[in-house]
């Protein structure tokens, strides 16, 4: 598969919508980065400025001007000054909502053995940097995403690495593919609160 063979990009209206739908929505669609494809298996939605564990609550800043800016585009940042997250900005522009992906299963134009599961990895993978920070993912002929060609099993669970956010932080915001061998398996202690028992992702 090439980026050439997958079918027309999502549009505009897919992302001005909730991030809770989006996200969801999202687990399954492909990736795409100029001659590297992948399939999207992990996410998590961030809802905006009432959302503690969302850049948002801070405010409009230099660094939140993309996720505050209109539905469709990327918000990449970095996180412990070594790794880029790629985001898609949705809902509607002042909303502050995004989705995180967190984990994907790679298709094409990714070397064997090059892994996607987890948020800094699949940008490696697929050479996206800060430098696409505000692409909008609607017109750009390098970076966009397209549908899903079948419907996964989605599983959900409560966001990773977000506890600071109080109890906010259990809610289930976090989509993947059950059936995935490319989701992230973060440990247990970093899920939600860290306090829940027999969690597998």
């Amino acid at each position: 598969m090439s980026g050439r063979a997958l079918p027309s990009r999502l549009p505009r209206e897919f992302y001005a919508r909730d991030a809770l739908v989006v996200a969801k929505a999202l687990v399954g669609t492909h990736l795409v980065h100029g001659d590297r494809v992948a399939r999207i298996v992990e996410t998590e939605a961030y809802r905006g400025p009432k959302d503690l564990a969302c850049h948002a609550r801070v405010g409009l800043t230099n660094r939140t001007r993309t996720l505050y800016g209109p539905p469709g585009h990327a918000y990449v940042f970095l996180i412990y000054g070594m790794y880029d997250c790629f985001n898609v900005v949705c809902f509607g522009e002042g909303k502050g909502h995004a989705v995180l992906v967190r984990g994907v299963e790679p298709v094409t134009g990714v070397a064997d053995g090059v892994r996607g599961d987890g948020p800094g990895r699949l940008t490696r993978a697929l050479a996206i940097t800060r430098a696409q920070n505000a692409v909008d993912l609607v017109e750009s002929a390098q970076l966009f995403l397209a549908p899903r060609t079948k419907r996964p099993v989605i599983a959900a669970s409560p966001r990773v690495g977000v506890a600071y956010a109080g109890e906010i932080a259990e809610a289930p915001w976090r989509f993947y593919d059950a059936a995935s061998e490319h989701v992230s398996r973060p440990s247990p202690k970093t899920i939600g609160l860290g306090v829940g028992s027999g969690r597998q992702h």
